[in-house]
């Protein structure tokens, strides 16, 4: 991920020495003071030689600003804003930017959390305009009927929309407020399965979030699927996978979840992708009851314990603050009204590969690497038009619905 994270650094560097020199009337709080000031604890521990602050932990998720507006505003998904997954990974984005460009920020949760309508979302996006937002970042296709609504009404405020595509108005005009950013969320998938399978795994799992009616998701399931398939099939071998979106729907944690993965888990399935947010709780309580193992989703949950062997992530942070600063440096014009797509060619979908989080025993990161490298340069291509699963005739993997 490392070409995203090196325009991301090049753009907030950039925008901190402007933010030393400059007074900009437009924003209601002075962007060149210490982050420090808009914190309730102080200066966060973990930063960079030049004061850049590099760890989200350290800053902390509700803030005090002197006048009571909020510059850069969070509208959550569904689910608990430290849910160690996609949301937890949106705000990370938000708080370090704001941190590292002495900005007030603050997060909005839709009334009503799981059941939450679009009124609900509604709300809390003018909710965060009239708070003095600047841009609101949405996290989830979830918000699309919200903030089709919000976009219209508040064109002069830009809209980060995580995980959406692009709106348009009532009359079929690209709304130009609204920057779509995405994740080739297949391509995670298809490495996750595919290094599972080469370190030995023989019966996998999948519990997916959505209900099957998340666009990401389904890529995240699809290109899974494919990478075990490709395995599977340099291997010479068959590989059992249980595969479903039962107890997902709103991404929640919930006992029949944890009772039907401790069923794959007693039957023999080794390890299951948690693709889903919070539901992540429910497998992973699974796995630990019964010693196996659990693939995380969106962001590296290698900390919550030793059971997690790796995880599909997708740059959610410095995606968010990428996005955030063709705001602030006055270029969102370049991604507004139109979506981006962000995968392996920009190094924004992966695994994780640090030495605490890599816990293959025989597939290595050097392998990994390997095939990284192919799906960079196109050699190998991850189908993400999950419409097509229903019909795909696996060579090596013997798939069982479970619905």
């Amino acid at each position: 991920m490392k070409k995203l994270v090196a325009l991301l650094l090049a753009m907030i560097m950039a925008l901190s020495l402007a933010a030393c020199n400059s007074n900009d009337a437009s924003q209601s709080a002075d962007p060149s003071a210490d982050a420090s000031e808009g914190t309730q604890s102080g200066e966060p521990a973990n930063s960079g030689s030049a004061g850049e602050i590099t760890d989200p932990d350290s800053i902390d998720d509700d803030m005090r600003s002197e006048d009571g507006t909020y510059q850069v505003a969070f509208v959550t998904d569904v689910g608990d804003l430290k849910d160690k997954s996609f949301n937890q990974g949106t705000y990370d984005g938000v708080k370090l930017y704001a941190a590292n460009n002495g900005l007030s920020y603050k997060y909005y949760r839709p009334a009503n959390n799981s059941e939450a309508t679009d009124e609900d979302r509604y709300n809390a996006m003018r909710t965060a305009v009239e708070g003095g937002a600047e841009v609101v970042v949405c996290a989830g296709y979830l918000q699309e009927a919200a903030l089709r609504r919000a976009a219209m009404e508040f064109p002069d405020v830009p809209f980060i929309f995580i995980d959406g595509n692009p709106l348009s108005d009532e009359a079929g005009n690209p709304l130009t407020n609204v920057a779509a950013i995405s994740f080739q969320e297949e391509q995670a998938g298809y490495l996750a399965g595919y290094a599972a399978v080469m370190d030995g795994f023989t019966s996998l799992g999948f519990s997916g979030g959505g209900g099957g009616n998340n666009d990401a998701c389904n890529r995240f399931g699809y290109g899974y699927l494919q990478g075990i398939n490709a395995a599977a099939a340099e291997l010479d071998t068959t590989v059992d996978v249980n595969f479903s979106w039962l107890y997902g729907a709103d991404f929640q944690a919930s006992t029949d979840l944890q009772t039907m993965i401790s069923g794959w888990y007693a039957s023999g399935t080794e390890v299951v992708f948690a693709c889903g947010g919070a539901m992540f709780n429910s497998i992973s309580n699974a796995a630990a009851t019964n010693s196996k193992y659990v693939i995380g989703v969106d962001v590296d949950q290698s900390g919550e314990g030793d059971f997690v062997i790796t995880s599909a992530m997708k740059s959610l942070a410095d995606a968010v603050q990428w996005a955030l600063g063709h705001v602030y440096d006055e270029t969102f014009t370049q991604i507004g009204g139109q979506a981006t797509k962000l995968g392996a060619a920009e190094d924004a979908v992966g695994l994780p590969t640090s030495d605490e989080a890599w816990r293959f025993e025989t597939y290595t990161v050097e392998q990994y690497e390997q095939l990284y490298q192919q799906l960079v340069d196109g050699t190998v291509v991850v189908d993400a038009n999950f419409a097509n699963q229903a019909n795909t005739q696996w060579t090596n993997l013997n798939l069982n619905m479970v619905e």
